[in-house]
């Protein structure tokens, strides 16, 4: 057996070991299970309240693509760097051209030769969800090192596909990166807790992720003046969100992630964008159910 195969069996064991002293919330658990009857693909879902600790899921541990949702690993790669003192978070880089991913990103209107601080590359990467900006951190740091602190921070399954050496299959599978509701969840969850890195480079990441432009799913179901840190991912067949809400009476955090979608439309009634809407909305009548807060009439002409 490789000292790899050692390892992941390793984390199995004190991963089921610590599933079989979680605390099931059955009442959400029940309502989880209604709210994916007779979705058009796949769905998997995982909600934790940290006040209580009681979880509810639904194929939890399934694998997803993760789409833009691995720009989150990727922010932790960046300052796992910064702290080993490979990277500074204010200095300057040149863009070049040749970083260009074809879309609507506002790294890739830049002109060739232009300077940018990495600490401002990181912030486009995260809260507008820039494709040329992600691209541009990854390279910086290397898929190989960002699955090498997954792994030895006890992350089994998310990993980093594209452009990293040996992932050929799984890119191919789940295209950029792969991971689970639990362990988006709970990669998101180290980040509030300060443990992801350092208490430091945590809170700047958390200060990132509640600063999200693309805020037309499961944050607008959460009242604007809530604190929510999130990223959100999407390719044709696969819709997902995660998001730590920091309610009034006790923050929770929950991840939800679709494939195999039969809707592969980009409008905003697409089945797995209403999906998330609809359970940001049963997550938040549920842990705030005191609340009288409702999307305003007409915000739907406001959405990104």
């Amino acid at each position: 057996m490789s000292k790899t195969s050692i390892v992941i069996a390793c984390l199995l064991a004190c991963t089921m070991s610590v599933r079989a002293q979680e605390k099931i919330d059955r009442k959400l658990n029940l309502k989880l299970q209604e709210l994916v009857t007779g979705f058009q693909g796949n769905v998997g879902i995982y909600v934790q309240n940290l006040k209580t600790g009681k979880i509810a899921q639904v194929n939890a541990d399934t694998i997803f693509p993760t789409a833009s949702m691995i720009k989150v690993p990727i922010m932790i790669g960046v300052f796992d760097k910064i702290e080993k003192g490979e990277l500074k978070y204010d200095e300057s880089l040149i863009y070049k051209d040749s970083l260009l991913y074809a879309g609507e990103d506002i790294l890739g209107s830049f002109k060739d030769g232009e300077k940018i601080k990495l600490g401002k590359i990181q912030m486009l990467s995260i809260t507008t969800s820039d494709n040329t900006a992600s691209l541009w951190l990854q390279k910086l740091v290397g898929g190989e090192n960002i699955n090498k602190w997954l792994e030895a921070n006890g992350f089994i399954y998310t990993r980093m596909n594209s452009r990293t050496a040996g992932r050929q299959g799984e890119w191919r599978k789940y295209g950029w990166g792969q991971t689970t509701p639990r362990e988006m969840a709970n990669l998101v969850k180290m980040i509030h807790h300060g443990t992801a890195v350092s208490a430091a480079a945590s809170e700047r990441m958390y200060r990132n992720m509640v600063r999200i432009y693309w805020d037309a799913e499961a944050l607008s179901q959460i009242p604007p003046y809530v604190q929510a840190a999130s990223k959100q991912g999407a390719v044709d067949r696969s819709r997902s969100e995660v998001v730590l809400v920091n309610a009034p009476h006790g923050d929770y955090v929950f991840c939800i992630a679709t494939n195999n979608q039969k809707d592969i439309s980009w409008t905003s009634d697409n089945d797995g964008y209403q999906m998330i809407r609809n359970l940001s909305k049963l997550l938040w009548n549920y842990f705030e159910p005191k609340s009288q807060w409702k999307p305003s009439a007409g915000l739907e002409k406001y959405a990104d």
